[in-house]
């Protein structure tokens, strides 16, 4: 017989969480159920341990950028051993703390793979778990490529659990993935690729600080290969082979390991969605203006699953779990805003972006001013030896709102915080011109960007 929950919550990350507790906290029953450990992607396999190895990546970069500026940088190098070390000090607690606080708050923990076997029920393994509601929080998977020798892909999960970092790596795709890894693993003295099927990677920031930053990369010594497809993969003695086409013609790369990072997907696949009549498509559960099944309306889905038009990110998580939370209490009222939420590719220097792209203000028939210029010459950058940077910002005229602002450099992802907050608020660029900041400091450039 199936146990009787109020709520069924499938997945244990940032989402789901915000959604068991706050329920479980209005006096439901809730039971929460993942696969693999508890914690979810952005503290076990993402973002937290992303930005440890990331912030290692600095210092070195920083040494040498510095260097013959009165900094010896010798010897200031990455011990790849002793850095995943560090790393797992903040990765190794979280399940084990993750399912404590669930037990604590009277949240039943239950691990396994669920599949739905009714429109409100769910089984794990031979156990079977039913509910008035049922939240999908599941997040997403790297996608299928469907290529020979895919078998042979490092998923970005495993690259963060490298015990030893491979001389020769091949990132495939051009998304943040492979950019920020790549980052990282060049200046731990790796040769790295990177191989990216389009004309310009990092779809969704803006293009003119993208070739910037592919500029940097390049002079990282990334050997960054645009409109080249990677067809196949090898394992030969001595490691493997990757195939690829640019321009028509074959070429073949070595390396020792081979990463993928050309997109995730909703990790939906085996929930048995059709049994409980949940409609879905490649971009995840399909829902309505409140996160709702459009199909099934005792189901939620919230976070990287849901097909709500949210960026795939952790703050986006958390803001859908609260709306999936507040509509589930109180009845359907409450949408997710995504106003002015940032977003960031975390490469030495950082991408940031919040807002429109040029292209999308004119689509709209918008009236803009776009400022935009190279601050490599800036005190900003020249302070620390940064040689890429840039920003452009996008100010409509008349109302004299922030549509849009980008950037490139040093603290990027801290002072696109100022803009997200101007935009999602309603600041105009002369109260950004106006505001006092605190000199000198990267913040205080936003007075000359708008």
């Amino acid at each position: 017989m199936a146990r009787q929950f109020d709520l069924i919550v499938i997945g244990t990350g940032t989402a789901a969480a915000t959604v068991a507790y706050r329920c479980r906290a209005a006096g439901w029953s809730v039971a929460v159920i993942d696969s693999r450990p508890f914690g979810g992607t952005c503290a076990l396999r993402g973002c937290d341990p992303k930005k440890v190895l990331v912030g290692a990546a600095e210092v070195v970069d920083w040494a040498r950028r510095m260097t013959g500026k009165g900094i010896a940088s010798d010897g200031c190098r990455i011990e790849w051993s002793d850095l995943m070390r560090f790393k797992r000090t903040f990765t190794d607690p979280i399940p084990e703390n993750r399912e404590k606080r669930f037990a604590q708050a009277g949240i039943v923990t239950v691990h396994g793979r669920a599949r739905f076997v009714a429109p409100t029920a769910v089984a794990v393994g031979d156990e079977e778990l039913a509910a008035r509601h049922v939240v999908i929080a599941t997040g997403a998977r790297p996608a299928r490529l469907g290529i020979p020798g895919e078998e042979f892909l490092t998923t970005s999960d495993e690259f963060l659990e490298l015990d030893r970092l491979p001389e020769r790596i091949v990132f495939v795709g051009g998304g943040y993935i492979s950019f920020e890894f790549a980052h990282v693993a060049a200046r731990a003295g790796a040769h790295v690729r990177i191989l990216h099927r389009g004309a310009r990677p990092l779809k969704g920031f803006d293009p003119d600080l993208v070739d910037q930053l592919v500029r940097a990369t390049r002079d990282l010594g990334i050997d960054v290969r645009l409109d080249t497809s990677v067809e196949a993969i090898e394992r030969r003695s001595g490691g493997l082979i990757v195939k690829a086409r640019a321009g028509g013609v074959e070429h073949t790369f070595e390396a020792d390991l081979v990463v993928h990072g050309a997109g995730r997907v909703p990790d939906i696949e085996d929930l048995k969605l059709d049994v409980a009549g949940v409609a879905s498509d490649r971009r995840g559960v399909l829902v309505n203006e409140y996160l709702q099944s459009v199909s099934n309306p005792a189901v939620y889905a919230a976070g990287d699953v849901a097909a709500s038009g949210g960026p795939p990110l952790t703050p986006v998580a958390a803001i859908e779990g609260q709306v999936v939370a507040s509509n589930l209490l109180e009845g359907n009222h409450r949408r997710p805003d995504y106003t002015g939420v940032p977003t960031v590719v975390f490469t030495i220097p950082p991408l940031a972006s919040v807002g429109m792209h040029e292209e999308k203000a004119r689509e709209e028939g918008l009236t803009f001013t776009v400022k935009r210029g190279d601050t490599s010459g800036w005190y900003s950058s020249r302070r620390v030896g940064m040689t890429h940077s840039g920003f452009k910002v996008l100010v409509e005229e008349g109302s004299d709102r922030i549509l849009g602002a980008h950037l490139l450099g040093p603290h990027a992802e801290e002072v696109i915080n100022l803009f997200g907050l101007a935009i999602r608020l309603g600041l105009r660029a002369a109260d950004l011109k106006r505001m006092p900041y605190a000199y000198p400091s990267s913040s205080s450039d936003v007075s000359y960007m708008v």
